[in-house]
């Protein structure tokens, strides 16, 4: 139940830059893109697959992790994150050269099975040689990562679309991973590596695949490819429901599940979860689609739209390092993300009250409300799923947590996108200038969209409200 013994200062510091930049491939990545969608389909065409840009990437991302997860605790840990990096990597190269939004598409599936455990891995291998008392504090090297690509992200992202080319937000990964692959790979070779004499569910695995899958293409086609009746999203959502009944049904049954019942069985993990799923399914989907009002509804350009973003990002980066922070100093740790869970709830539905008749500046200030709370939030539920269980389960456990936090994002981005892309034609977003109709009916979109992240929100909240508050091992309770 324990941490490994605490590591010299000096070697942590190493240790941490090797995993900061791992985590900086897929943080930066997911930032990185979205100022320049509006651009890549006026260059590309098929405007209104741009979600799948995003989303084919969450796809690969999400169904993957638990088998990183299970196979760092198996193989050990730095294996495992080299063979994610350098998958990563390929996968921005099949980026760069794509020459249309399906093989931009099926690229980012590649890119996503690199990077789907990159941000899991990092914080199992923090986790097996920091407690959890202590743990918040590295918050601060993963919070400098994550301020990284929140800055730099929307910005370059916007800069190269608008003055250069696109394909740059890719290219740009390829001296990143290198650097990665070296770091990670000398640094991590002197620890001892973690091995558990665990199997591998492929069976469950493959279930988890097709019930994910489906259930993400349902949501991205639906309202925008095909009506939400129309028999290929039914047949979608019942493939989806009949491949989660036999993931349940294996992981019941199976001697060593994918995701085993004895961390499923525990409810602060299952409160945890559903939390951190919410809220940063909240946050991912917001950043997607914003770029859409700010270029077509504010008339920004694709690098002022980036600037635009930066407050959102930063926003979660400050809660998040606040909370981790305070998890070491703070009785009652849980407080700090139900204020912030809170606040980001009245602001959303602000927004949604007011979506037109604000000012940018206004609205802006909402959102940025939004994501300080959902940054309060996850390193909180990060912690607290470590801290309840097994250290032979850490990995495994991480990995489920980073799961159902990417499925609740790929899920949220879906419903975000068909939200935003649903009150008009899709064509209107390669648009100079928008007609006084196409401007309202993008404008109540929008007002759905807000809606949607104020309940988002707020199941957040309720589930952070109801997760059991365990003394952090480490910790001397007063």
């Amino acid at each position: 139940m324990t941490a490994a013994p605490p590591s010299p200062p000096a070697e942590m510091r190493q240790v941490m830059v090797g995993l900061g930049l791992a985590m900086l491939l897929s943080a930066l990545d997911q930032t990185i893109v979205v100022t320049a969608m509006p651009t890549i389909g006026a260059d590309l065409g098929e405007p209104e697959n741009l979600p799948w840009i995003v989303t084919a990437y969450l796809i690969a991302a999400t169904v993957v992790t638990p088998l990183y997860g299970k196979f760092a605790d198996v193989y050990g840990r730095r294996i495992v994150l080299l063979v994610g990096v350098a998958t990563f990597i390929a996968g921005s190269l099949a980026c760069a050269l794509a020459p249309s939004i399906a093989a931009l598409a099926a690229a980012r599936f590649l890119q996503g099975l690199g990077g789907g455990g990159l941000i899991a891995l990092s914080q199992t291998v923090v986790a097996d040689l920091v407690s959890p008392r202590e743990r918040g504090r590295y918050q601060t090297y993963f919070a400098a990562v994550f301020v990284t690509s929140s800055i730099a992200g929307p910005a370059l992202g916007g800069f190269f679309a608008q003055y250069a080319h696109w394909s740059l937000i890719f290219w740009i990964n390829l001296p990143l991973g290198l650097a990665a692959l070296v770091i990670v790979n000398s640094r991590l070779k002197r620890l001892p590596e973690r091995r558990h004499p665990h199997s591998v569910d492929y069976l469950g695995a493959g279930f988890l695949v097709m019930a994910s899958g489906a259930m993400v293409l349902a949501l991205g086609w639906g309202g925008t490819r095909y009506p939400w009746t129309s028999a290929p999203i039914l047949g979608l959502l019942g493939l989806s429901s009949l491949f989660w009944l036999l993931f349940a049904r294996r992981t019941r049954t199976a001697d060593e599940p994918l995701i085993p019942m004895r961390i499923l069985s525990l409810g602060i993990v299952r409160d945890a979860v559903a939390s951190s799923s919410f809220g940063l399914g909240a946050f991912v989907g917001l950043s997607v689609v914003m770029p859409i009002y700010f270029e077509v509804g504010a008339g920004l350009s694709a690098h002022d739209s980036g600037l635009a973003l930066i407050p959102l990002m930063v926003a979660t980066v400050a809660g998040a390092t606040f909370s981790g922070r305070m998890m070491a100093v703070v009785h009652h740790y849980k407080l700090i993300p139900l204020l912030g869970l809170g606040a980001g709830t009245l602001a959303a539905a602000a927004a949604a009250w007011k979506a037109g008749s604000v000012s940018f500046f206004t609205l802006n200030l909402l959102l940025t409300v939004v994501t300080l709370g959902v940054g309060t939030m996850l390193p909180i539920a990060t912690v607290c799923v470590q801290n309840a269980v097994l250290a032979r389960d850490l990995g495994t456990a991480t990995a489920t947590t980073q799961f159902f936090r990417q499925l609740g994002a790929s899920v949220i981005v879906a419903l975000f996108a068909a939200l935003a892309l649903g009150g008009g034609r899709a064509e209107y977003i390669t648009e100079s200038k928008l007609s006084p109709d196409d401007l309202a009916r993008l404008v109540a979109s929008f007002r759905l969209v807000f809606a949607a992240l104020a309940v988002c929100m707020a199941l957040s909240f309720v589930f952070m409200a109801r997760m059991e508050e365990r003394p952090l091992r480490g910790e001397k309770r007063r």
